[in-house]
């Protein structure tokens, strides 16, 4: 082998190891701006991206315009560079596929949704923004376990799940699910005055006024999504 040939191939070889560190640092974690064009609008999204304690990359999705922020994300995958995650925010999930540049500013990538591509990229603009899950007080006995009901949206039936508990801790919490809609188990914060109870929904927008009954077997009350609200029982699934 001639000298100049040996060196050139050290200098790959000792580039090599350096390259994929590179590759292996790559964290897309922190709070993530774009804009989606569709026609006739564009929508801004807010995704935020962190480590759990076992280093499980999870994360969150928002549309300000509409009210939604920290809808988690259904499943986020980071390999290298390349960075996945999908939206259940409706019966069709959006995924989105994306490559973290260089110096992790941004993520350029495109959105698949419903058979339709959309290219959309994302800035950082800070660190993740991922809110707490809501802890309540404790809750009437009556009020744990899982409540049915179902919601008519101008004629077109959208069944929630609503389970709640009481927790180890002194506290309570909950989470809600549209069968109907994401599929996606969202956290609610519960606060009961006897037969009175409020579900607050942050992530997004709404929030569910009842009455339990003397039985404390069903809720009667009106949900409520800017700038829509319909009425809505729910019964205990005993």
């Amino acid at each position: 082998m001639r000298p100049h040939s040996r060196t050139l191939l050290l200098g790959v070889l000792l580039l090599t190891p350096t390259s994929m560190a590179q590759a292996q640092s790559a964290d897309p974690s922190g709070h993530w701006e774009g804009t989606l064009k569709v026609p006739q609008m564009e929508l801004k999204v807010e995704i935020d991206l962190a480590r759990d304690s076992r280093g499980v990359f999870a994360g969150t999705f928002g549309e300000p315009a509409q009210g939604v922020k920290g809808l988690p994300l259904s499943s986020v995958t980071v390999e290298a560079t390349a960075v996945r995650f999908v939206v259940k925010g409706g019966p069709e999930p959006a995924t989105f596929d994306g490559a973290l540049s260089a110096d992790g500013t941004s993520i350029a990538g495109t959105v698949t949704q419903n058979g339709f591509t959309i290219p959309m990229n994302l800035s950082r603009t800070g660190d993740a923004r991922i809110a707490r899950v809501p802890k309540s007080a404790p809750i009437a006995k009556q009020l744990e376990g899982t409540w049915n009901g179902t919601l008519d949206v101008n004629g077109v039936p959208m069944r929630l799940v609503v389970k709640m508990a009481n927790q180890p801790d002194g506290t309570a919490s909950g989470t809600v699910i549209s069968q109907d809609g994401s599929g996606v188990e969202i956290a609610i914060g519960i606060v009961q005055q006897a037969s009175n109870v409020t579900i607050d929904v942050p992530s997004v927008g709404a929030s569910y006024v009842a009455v339990l009954n003397a039985a404390g077997t069903e809720l009667a009350g009106t949900w409520t999504q800017e700038p829509a609200a319909f009425p809505l029982t729910l019964r205990a699934a005993r």
